[in-house]
């Protein structure tokens, strides 16, 4: 939607003319829309975030949600694995494959995730959407600092060392970063002092993929005693 000039107007007037249409309108330029969104729809519009899936709606749509049983111990409520080797069969595949609907059911694509995933997700956002809604001229150079951040996702980084990979000055990083959050490609988290405040002088931030399965595409499946798991596993108990 977010291609369609003054799409909002439009909208507003359809609403305000036909009062009995129901309209859904769908854009991958998440920050975009909702800005419009509350310019012109106020009392018109509602707003929906389709996040990733989460392991419990993974598990849901294959069938295996009989896996995880509740329980309660000691008052608390509890989960418990009825068969642990096969949930984390099922977990190492979400890490892979799991965050988008159609990449579940598809063993086409996820025997080739980065078609599905790079080209037709990531892409559009980063050469499309990014370039076309803040003015990016270098999309090569943000396409760079994302493949950089989604090999270290759940790592901690700087800018200073960012910038000494990559050759792209430092207040140039920090503005692609907050472009790549307002895309919901990436969660940056800062570090906070024992009150929950943020430091002054934090020099080194996390960075997380709002999907763990992007790297997935960006790179190669991970298995089960690949190094790099456990900042996978990380990250998908992030984005729950």
């Amino acid at each position: 939607m977010q291609y369609l000039k003054e799409w909002e107007v439009h909208l507003k007037s359809l609403v305000d003319r036909e009062s009995s249409l129901k309209l859904i309108v769908s854009g991958s330029a998440a920050a975009a829309l909702s800005l419009k969104s509350q310019e012109s729809g106020a009392g018109r519009f509602t707003d929906f975030l389709l996040p990733p899936l989460t392991f419990y709606e993974y598990l849901e749509l294959l069938g295996e949600g009989a896996l995880m049983e509740e329980t309660e111990v000691g008052g608390r409520p509890l989960f418990r694995a009825e068969d642990l080797s096969r949930l984390n069969d099922h977990f190492l595949h979400y890490l892979n494959f799991g965050g988008y609907p159609e990449v579940v059911f598809s063993e086409a694509i996820q025997a080739n995730p980065s078609r599905f995933i790079k080209s037709d997700i990531i892409d559009k956002v980063l050469l499309r959407d990014l370039p076309s809604l803040y003015g990016i001229s270098d999309v090569q150079e943000l396409n760079k600092l994302f493949t950089t951040l989604a090999f270290n996702t759940a790592g901690e980084l700087s800018l200073q060392d960012l910038s000494m990979s990559s050759g792209v000055a430092k207040n140039t990083i920090k503005r692609y970063v907050e472009y790549l959050e307002a895309a919901f490609l990436i969660k940056v988290v800062h570090r906070i002092d024992e009150s929950a405040s943020r430091f002054r002088r934090a020099r080194t931030f996390k960075v997380y993929l709002t999907n763990p399965s992007m790297r997935a595409a960006l790179f190669a499946p991970v298995g089960a005693d690949s190094p790099e798991v456990g900042a996978l596993a990380e990250t998908a108990v992030f984005s729950q």
